[in-house]
């Protein structure tokens, strides 16, 4: 619970203590610390190496380790910790000043050295990154002096600076806790906050690091407890034992509009971060007819999903990004709701209903199809099922398969599925970094895209955008990319992904962060 602030906290120490306090320091089991703010989240925050990816949760990354440049609202790129750069080599070069005055928290000074170490370790983790064109892209990195460095690319590559600004892998752990076989000693770096213990299956505690080069948070700790679902987080912002929710899931619909309504509470509501959606398998019937992906866009009652199932928790999505990313703001809208109309497409592509039943055919081939879901995700169930329905009522008929997260992962990358769910990665990923995962057979959009007439020509657009050095062409193409996949129905698109936030009023200012895994806990201004 959070607390006046009496006391500041110890200086950091470099490393986390897994199961005990770090020496010197108080145990968080003892007395109460002053300015704590207890947090939840479903797991422990893992290991925290910068460069890696699960079990490492990316808010908590987030805390530690920072980029040289940040995302900000809308896809302007501002200053981390890169004062300035500027591109070279007709987009094949960047150089970077660094912000001098820099330190991580074991006293490592940051620098050029630092960065091209941590450039090179990425480097050796190989496939693993094979997902993010822009590691792929990295040639090399070079000591301009102690505050310059020149990151090389083997050809221009435009989202440089958006990538960069991930939480991961191309953020920075000092260089003495890097290691030869790719892993680190211990979790250090130059944000704001630094892991004091991790207790495996009941918290994380992170402690605000006083050697920071920018504006201090105003909190001396953040606890994080390990509660695994939103019936438990809701008890615990009820009785106290958590001051804040945080993220797109943590709470169910209901839940969120309980406490909206409670004025003990403040609640918030981010503008969109991602696209929930469904995608559709152009290369296996019936969805490889573009007339049956045509008549599930008119079919399907997308406001009342919205209403009915997310309870009004995340805006009705009509394209596959929200106008607030780059270049996606094209004026795109989805068909109407409209039962008839879907009707009318699907009886003009020859999909008849036979006297006395519930499923159209064609060809003598009914017209049934899967749609997948993760079996754990009630959200998912509640909405497959509404979408199940309404198909049902022109003639579909839906299966529903819901499986568990790894079978369900498997039907991505193979294709077994006629619709399945998925989200867009949100910023500063898209539009760019989620359309280059579209060439990559292992996922669900390369799958769903395959049997489109114009998929090579989708592909070979998509890598010219990436490499493009001109606004204008670059904004040509993500129109034709993106209204080509809007046109061929490829892509139900459900709602708008929003990060919910409820905490007590008493707590005092919260602000959202500007992507979905950051949570600015550095930015809240607690009531005195």
């Amino acid at each position: 619970m959070l607390r006046r602030s009496l006391l500041r906290a110890a200086t950091a120490m470099p490393g986390a203590v897994v199961g005990a306090a770090l020496p010197g320091l108080p145990s968080p089991a003892a007395a109460a610390r002053a300015g704590r703010l207890t947090f939840s989240w479903a797991t422990n925050a893992g290991p925290l190496h910068p460069h890696l990816y699960s079990p490492n949760q990316m808010f908590a990354q987030a805390m530690v380790y920072e980029p040289l440049v940040r995302y900000a609202e809308g896809g302007e790129i501002v200053p981390a910790l890169a004062t300035s750069w500027k591109v070279e080599q007709g987009g094949r070069a960047y150089v970077f000043s660094l912000r001098p005055n820099v330190r991580f928290t074991d006293g490592t000074v940051f620098d050029a050295a630092a960065v091209v170490a941590n450039v090179n370790a990425v480097l050796a983790g190989g496939a693993r990154h094979n997902w993010l064109a822009m590691v792929a892209q990295i040639e090399g990195a070079d000591i301009l002096d102690a505050g310059t460095v020149r990151l090389r690319l083997r050809g221009s590559y435009y989202p440089t600076l958006l990538e960069l600004a991930l939480i991961r892998p191309l953020r920075f752990a000092s260089p003495a806790v890097l290691q030869t076989d790719g892993t680190i000693s211990a979790p250090v770096g130059t944000g704001p906050w630094c892991l004091a213990e991790t207790l495996p299956g009941q918290h994380d505690l992170f402690r605000r690091h006083d050697g920071y080069w920018g504006d201090k948070p105003a909190l001396d700790e953040i606890l994080v407890k390990v509660v695994g679902d939103s019936n438990t987080r809701a008890l615990a912002l009820e009785t106290g034992e958590i001051d804040l929710a945080y993220g797109t899931d943590q709470l169910d619909g209901d839940t969120f509009r309980r406490f909206a309504g409670d004025r003990r509470f403040t609640t918030a509501i981010s503008p969109p971060l991602a696209t929930r959606l469904l995608a559709l398998n152009s290369a296996r019937f019936p969805t490889d007819d573009l007339a049956v992906r045509q008549a599930i866009a008119q079919a399907v009652d997308r406001a009342a999903l919205v209403r009915h199932v997310l309870l009004d928790t995340e805006p009705a999505a009509e394209t596959l990004f929200a106008g607030n990313f780059p270049y996606t703001d094209l004026g795109l809208r989805a068909p109407a709701f409209d039962r008839a109309a879907a009707t009318a497409v699907l009886e003009a592509a020859g999909w008849v209903l036979p006297a006395g039943a519930r499923v159209r055919a064609r060809a003598g081939r009914e017209l049934r199809l899967d749609l997948c879901f993760v079996g754990t995700d009630a959200l998912q169930k509640a909405l497959a099922e509404a979408v199940q329905g309404d198909l049902a009522r022109i003639g579909i008929a839906v299966r529903l398969v819901g499986e568990d997260h790894g079978t369900f992962l498997g039907r991505q990358k193979s294709g077994e599925f006629g619709m399945i769910f998925g989200d867009s990665w949100g910023a500063p990923y898209d539009p760019h970094a989620f359309l280059g995962s579209m060439r990559q057979p292992a996922h669900a959009d390369y799958q769903a895209q395959r049997g489109l007439p114009m998929k090579a020509d989708i592909d070979r657009r998509i890598g010219a955008v990436l490499a493009s050095t001109d606004e204008a062409s670059r904004a040509a193409e993500y129109r034709w990319i993106l209204t080509t996949l809007h046109e061929q129905a490829v892509y139900f698109p459900v709602s708008f992904l929003t990060n919910k936030m409820v905490h007590r009023t008493s707590l005092g200012r919260v602000p959202f962060g500007d992507t979905r895994y950051e949570i600015p806990f550095d930015r809240i201004l607690p009531r005195s």
